[in-house]
């Protein structure tokens, strides 16, 4: 009989070998977590934001927002749903707010 593939074990499978790559895993963890070098610390100080640079556009990511949006809007329009409609269009607009800020507080940090 045949074991069926667990998804579960083949991803921890799949990060254990990325993340130890044949290692010793303690060195890893700690090489993974900046415990290694005693200059690094953790990873969210300003040095590792500095070396971490942003990869999405704000522009690229505020057209996957009107994408998603915009597809689950004509599936409430194809029901004739007004309601879910109105729910949809705030949420957008407050989603769409919220990220602005955030692009904001990022293009900030990146200018620092």
């Amino acid at each position: 009989m045949i074991n069926p593939i667990n998804p579960r074990r083949v991803a921890l499978d799949a990060a254990r070998r990325l993340l130890f790559d044949g290692k010793d895993p303690e060195d890893a963890l700690a090489r993974i977590s900046g415990m290694g070098n005693p200059d690094e610390g953790p990873r969210l100080t300003p040095n590792a934001i500095e070396r971490t640079r942003m990869s999405r556009t704000r522009s690229s990511i505020l057209s996957n927002l009107e994408i998603m949006y915009r597809e689950a809007f004509d599936r409430a329009r194809t029901t004739e749903d007004p309601s879910q409609q109105a729910t949809l269009d705030f949420a957008y607009r407050r989603e769409q707010l919220y990220f602005e800020v955030l692009l904001d507080i990022r293009d900030a940090l990146e200018r620092r």
